[in-house]
């Protein structure tokens, strides 16, 4: 029986989670057999958004797919690189913001929001949504999804003979509940379903009754002795004044970072989940 084995790495925070993820990430390749390595990158370029430079930083670490959410837009120089058309790098941002759809009135946005590709000979689709509770009104993520599936696959359950073996989502999102519901929704089409954004690792990873592998949070690679990577000083005042002061990343060094995420290994003909692990590595 095919297997497919998948690494999730939740957000990149700045330099250190840049650092961190370098160091750590080939012997986490080795360890858990990895085939295909998802990592969210959004926070890579000091802490708020991506740049060309983090981005190939990310991948020569040994990414294949690096997935975005709201501060993906934060680099203006950097929308070029996810509109890229001669030589694209696998690089995707939320597929739900109204730019984003077939919409005449609305600007359309740079870059896509999933990612079909194939890995040692597996056909895998990777999509990025975006929540709307406590975040931006954007597009329904719900009815994204359904639709990004049926044109990938058609309708029916993943795996099928027109489409991928495993469809993985990068759901950036705030609310735990949320992201809980949309896992339902996608339960038996998704293979896996992992939630980004809140920087904090959640313990609920499991299996759905359909199949589907799902965590509400991979939580953060980069400095742990701050507040969700950035300095706690600073998250202190802004927390204690109101006032939106500037973050910075918390400083880095030995056994101050980790990489956190997930490993899982995917059923190479029903597009199920078969085991999901937590990971959670420091030097």
């Amino acid at each position: 029986m095919p297997v497919l084995r998948v690494i999730m790495i939740g957000d990149v925070v700045g330099e250190p989670g840049l650092g961190i993820l370098e160091k750590l990430l080939p012997g986490l390749k080795k360890k858990h057999s990895a085939d295909a390595v998802i990592v969210n990158g959004e926070n890579a370029a000091g802490g708020f958004g991506l740049s060309a430079e983090t981005l190939d930083r990310i991948l020569a670490a040994g990414a294949d797919v690096v997935t975005g959410g709201n501060h993906v837009w934060e680099k203006r120089e950097f929308w070029p690189v996810l509109d890229a058309v001669r030589d694209p790098r696998p690089v995707i941002r939320p597929a739900n913001y109204p730019g984003g759809t077939r919409r005449p009135l609305v600007p359309p946005l740079p870059g896509r929001g999933f990612l079909p590709l194939e890995i040692n000979g597996f056909p895998l689709l990777v999509i990025n949504l975006q929540g709307r509770e406590l975040l931006s009104s954007v597009d329904c993520p719900f009815d994204c999804f359904d639709r990004i599936f049926d044109e990938q696959t058609g309708p029916g359950q993943a795996g099928g003979p027109a489409g991928p073996r495993a469809v993985i989502v990068d759901f950036h999102a705030e609310a735990s509940e949320e992201k809980e519901a949309l896992a339902y929704y996608l339960d038996g089409r998704a293979s896996l379903v992992a939630g980004t954004h809140t920087h904090v690792q959640t313990a609920d990873e499991r299996i759905l009754p359909r199949g589907t592998g799902y965590i509400t949070d991979l939580g953060m690679t980069g400095a742990v002795n701050g507040v969700i990577g950035m300095d706690a000083k600073i998250c202190i005042n802004r927390a204690r004044t109101q006032v939106a002061y500037r973050m910075e990343c918390a400083a880095g060094g030995r056994g101050n970072c980790a990489v956190q995420g997930i490993a899982a290994e995917i059923d190479g003909e029903s597009g199920k989940t078969l085991s999901i692990t937590r990971i959670q590595e420091r030097l």
